[in-house]
């Protein structure tokens, strides 16, 4: 067999077995190409919401420092990054909006599976009406399952699409270039803390770690939340046992 043909026959045995939670394996394969259609298909549609959309972007950052090539693998341009990747977001969740405006609450009707639970769409109505449309379009980006599920819910509970595209920009910008430029940032700072020998056995864990002391004070923002709710409830329920 050709030199050639075989290099491009284990190119395609290795796309073919990629992992689609493997930031790396998506990034190092699909380039900058993949970065957008992922956060395309994580905000704007319902069976993304498993893409691994943080721990990619912070990789992305890195993959477009000066280490890029001894972290990644790859280089990556950070002008056109940092350009198109808020787009391709913003217009995911767009898309996301119009989908709920468009079909309202059958959209929801449909059996728990693996790629979907209506508890997801239960969570993102909750944060909707816990903080409010407009910040809760914002902090959503910085959730997962939620940044996907919360787009169609705002279309859904109408929220205007005038107020949703303002908001989804202010939030599509800071989630995708907040995080990529974090990782651009801290790329030199892991080089000097990690030997290159080790980094691919340290890269993913140390960006998971980043990426979630990144989202820590929306977290507990969100914890808190949920425990009011939660407390209210309790509260509520001696009530109306002594109503009866």
């Amino acid at each position: 067999m050709p030199v050639d043909t075989a290099e491009k026959t284990r190119a395609l045995n290795d796309t073919l077995a990629l992992n689609p939670l493997d930031a790396k394996g998506l990034l190092r394969t699909f380039g900058l190409v993949g970065i957008w259609v992922i956060m395309f298909a994580e905000t704007g549609l319902m069976i993304g919401f498993f893409l691994p959309g943080d721990s990619l972007l912070f990789l992305a950052g890195i993959a477009a420092s000066p280490v890029a090539k001894e972290i990644v693998g790859i280089q990556l341009p950070l002008s056109w990054m940092l350009l198109v990747t808020p787009i391709c977001a913003i217009a995911g969740a767009q898309l996301g909006h119009w989908l709920g405006a468009r079909y309202g609450r059958p959209l929801f009707n449909r059996p728990n599976s693996r790629l979907f639970k209506q508890e997801y769409v239960d969570k993102a109505e909750y944060y909707f009406n816990k903080y409010g449309p407009a910040k809760a379009v914002v902090l959503a980006r910085f959730i997962p399952i939620v940044r996907t599920f919360l787009n169609p819910v705002a279309g859904v509970l109408r929220m205007p699409a005038k107020q949703f595209f303002i908001w989804n920009v202010i939030g599509g910008i800071l989630w995708t270039d907040g995080i990529v430029l974090a990782g651009w940032a801290l790329a030199k700072q892991i080089t000097n803390v990690i030997p290159p020998e080790k980094i691919d056995s340290y890269i993913i864990p140390v960006t998971l770690l980043i990426v979630l002391l990144s989202a820590l004070p929306i977290m507990i923002e969100v914890g808190r939340g949920y425990a009011d709710r939660r407390r209210s409830r309790a509260m509520a329920a001696p009530r109306r046992d002594d109503v009866a």
